[in-house]
């Protein structure tokens, strides 16, 4: 049981730039999150339910899916069988969980937060440039504490 003394100071931490910058870090942090893994459930739900994922209709890359399928064909997963599917949408909830406990500040949540976007890495091209950014500003984010 947390007193009330430790809940004001784990969650209204007194208004500094210091702290202002930490919080606001700490937003673009979750909002990158929730749009990536939150698209990964959505897209991998999608493919399970239709049979197909979300793909571009027009462009260069139309009909194609992403970069990503490359890497996981490397390892010899099919990107469009149904494991794929599930290994989606089960990628996109645990992030969504850990997303959520670094929200709620959990001790564990950083270090979890890092090494979950080191390792969504593989989820090529905006998942990556999504995790590049987050470590970038989890590491930003632990320099100014």
């Amino acid at each position: 049981m947390i007193n009330k003394m430790e809940y004001n100071y784990r969650f209204y931490r007194p208004l500094s730039i210091k702290n202002t910058t930490i919080m606001f870090i700490k937003w673009i942090i979750i909002l990158l999150a929730v749009l990536n893994f939150g698209f990964m459930v959505f897209d991998g739900s999608r493919a399970l339910a239709t049979g197909d994922y979300i793909r571009p209709k027009a462009g260069q890359h139309a009909g194609q899916l992403g970069p990503w399928s490359k890497a996981v064909s490397t390892i010899g997963i099919n990107p469009e069988g149904t494991p794929m599917k599930v290994i989606f949408v089960l990628w996109g909830l645990a992030g969504l969980y850990i997303t959520y406990a670094f929200l709620q500040n959990k001790p564990w949540a950083w270090q979890a937060m890092l090494v979950f976007n080191i390792a969504s890495l593989w989820y090529a091209m905006m998942g990556t440039m999504s995790s590049v950014i987050q470590i970038a500003l989890l590491i930003i984010s632990k320099m100014l504490r």
